[in-house]
């Protein structure tokens, strides 16, 4: 008896829609662009280059992300996030002084997984690190993301997966909180954050999201729950002035 055949193109589909998570084989010249990289970024955000700054990241959902800074993305907050460094407020050095020193290059450590490209630059024992996803366009690698995690934060025993799972928890994607700018000595409102900040307590780990169109802020704490994950310990709604965040 002879067995029914399958046909050709239901074969092809079958085939077609199996995923296939292939790891993403680097080159040298990918590992050197990659440094390049990291290295245009030390040079764009020492020398306060906001726009060469903002093309270092995917374009429209690339970003840096940092505890007192919350997520950064999109090329206009990342020229604000630059335009509003120490660095970049402070007056021009007068004649005679000695300007800033550029900031060092860490050299990045490469990993490829069928996740993507991943990288880790150490900025010291007391500084932290930087945790990078990559993304190559067509204009070369970009970051996908940047996040510092500081060495408070990691003697906490926090990684930027939690970090990310505490903004998921607050509900840094729901599209609900605002970018919030503080007026410097000169009263200029600069940049601050974007999302939810964090930090750290005798508590846990507190969070801070200001509501869009000057709704109040909420102040968090998070805590780690025995399976790893996160929950709130609390959240407390807080009424702002009028205009305060803007």
């Amino acid at each position: 008896m002879r067995r029914p055949q399958v046909p050709a193109l239901l074969i092809a589909a079958l085939v077609y829609a199996i995923p296939i998570y292939a790891q993403q084989t680097l080159t040298d010249k990918d590992r050197a662009d990659i440094q390049d990289l990291t290295a245009r970024y030390a040079r764009a955000l020492g020398s306060c280059l906001a726009e060469e700054y903002a093309e270092l990241f995917a374009p429209e959902t690339g970003y840096f992300a940092s505890n007192i800074r919350g997520e950064v993305v999109g090329r206009e907050r990342l020229i604000a996030l630059v335009r509003s460094e120490r660095q970049c407020t402070n007056p021009a050095p007068s004649a005679g002084t000695t300007p800033a020193a550029p900031r060092p290059v860490p050299t990045v450590v490469l990993s490829s997984s069928s996740n993507g490209v991943t990288g880790r630059a150490e900025l010291g024992a007391n500084v932290g690190q930087y945790d990078d996803e990559y993304v190559k366009t067509a204009k070369g690698w970009r970051f996908k993301s940047r996040t510092v995690m500081t060495a408070q934060e990691l003697k906490a025993g926090l990684s930027v997966q939690d970090v990310r799972a505490i903004r998921k928890l607050a509900g840094s994607d729901l599209g609900q909180f605002d970018d919030f700018y503080v007026a410097g000595e000169d009263g200029v409102k600069r940049f601050r954050s974007s999302g939810l900040s964090t930090g750290l307590s005798a508590e846990g780990v507190t969070g801070r999201a200001y509501l869009r169109n000057n709704g109040g802020h909420y102040d968090d704490v998070y805590v780690r729950t025995p399976d790893g994950g996160w929950r709130f310990k609390s959240r407390t709604y807080v009424a702002d002035a009028p205009a305060a965040n803007k």
